[in-house]
């Protein structure tokens, strides 16, 4: 396996972990969302929006969890992929369209850990939204 593989391991087991003990805080107090991330309106943010973001951070970790013990699966790897765009989405919009989320460090980690990924992984795997061509390299293109 490359080097650059076994770091993307490292790297997702990492964020992994750190939204495990995110997911915890949002179960046990959803005033942490309110005084970390929702800056902006925490009036918004109660117990039910806490656990709902708990789940889905929840979600979101399992699946990369899963995609650093499987690299190599290319459907795995994608639906990785997609959690970092949604995450993305998600903050880009709270902090640009819906003004509940002012890029403060808590916004910021998660928009730099989604926007390292996306850049870096589709620099290093060529074929994330292509079919595959039947060709003699196997998934994903790094030697």
């Amino acid at each position: 396996m490359s080097r650059f593989l076994n770091v993307l391991r490292s790297w997702l087991v990492m964020v992994s972990v750190i939204a495990m003990g995110n997911t915890v805080q949002s179960f046990r107090d959803h005033s942490f969302l309110s005084e970390k991330l929702y800056t902006g309106t925490p009036e918004f943010v109660n117990g039910l929006q806490a656990r709902t973001f708990g789940i889905w951070t929840l979600l979101s970790s399992i699946i990369r969890c899963a995609c650093a013990i499987d690299i190599q699966n290319k459907t795995l790897y994608h639906i990785t992929l997609w959690t970092f765009v949604l995450a993305l989405g998600h903050f880009l919009s709270e902090a640009f369209i819906y003004k509940t989320a002012p890029l403060t460090i808590g916004v910021m980690a998660p928009l730099i850990v989604a926007s390292e990924f996306l850049c870096h992984c589709n620099a290093h795997w060529v074929p994330v939204f292509s079919r595959d061509t039947g060709g003699s390299r196997s998934f994903p293109l790094v030697d």
